[in-house]
């Protein structure tokens, strides 16, 4: 019987999800609905999986991807979102991701990538991945996503790198890549390119 922690931000996902799955084999479904509480909560039940929304209220749930599979190589982790853009199915791959699914997808889709994060954590699994390796010279990284969420919230440098806890010049690195990637020149037409390629948060 396998302990599954949920993360999302909507208490109305999180009660589906719980119901949808709840004669999934399930020994204990629990709940978490920020990066916050869903540390504590990984510390307190020791889930088997997780799954985990990107948009979440003090973070990015890739963050938590990163730090989830820092700490254990056996937690199976599904990122469970809204964006399907290839960006993001990269991004959940190069944070350690056992396994991307859209919202979109009926409940079986789940259910098989649980599975399959549970026998293959380090197995990254997702739907249109070998379309997703076609297009990958514009790859952004997990870190490229979390600093395009520090300039959306119109960070300076200094910020970005205290939030982030890595040095100004990273910083402005990562900014060089993003801008090459996403073909602009300074930080509003990065803002501007985000939302056009739908890969912001809101």
């Amino acid at each position: 019987m396998s302990r599954l922690l949920i993360v999302d931000d909507h208490a109305l996902v999180r009660e589906g999800l719980k119901r949808a799955l709840t004669h999934e084999d399930f020994s204990q479904i629990s709940e978490a609905s920020s990066i916050a509480q869903a540390r504590a909560g990984i510390a307190a039940s020791q889930p088997n999986v997780v799954t985990v929304d990107i948009n979440l209220p003090d973070g990015s749930g890739f963050e938590l991807v990163s730090w989830i599979r820092s700490v254990s190589r056996e937690i199976g982790i599904v990122v469970l979102t809204l964006n399907d853009q290839d960006n993001y199915i990269r991004a959940a791959m190069k944070a350690g991701a056992s396994a991307f699914v859209s919202k979109s997808e009926p409940i079986p889709v789940l259910v098989a990538a649980i599975k399959h994060s549970l026998i293959a954590p380090l197995n990254f699994s997702a739907q249109g991945l070998e379309k997703v390796f076609s297009h990958s010279h514009n790859t952004l990284t997990a870190r490229e996503f979390d600093l395009l969420a520090q300039l959306e919230k119109g960070q300076t440098t200094a910020q970005i790198s205290k939030s982030l806890f890595i040095s100004p010049a990273t910083v402005k690195t990562h900014l060089a890549s993003i801008y090459r990637k996403l073909e602009v020149t300074n930080r509003t037409a990065a803002i501007h390119a985000m939302h056009e390629q739908g890969l912001s948060g809101k």
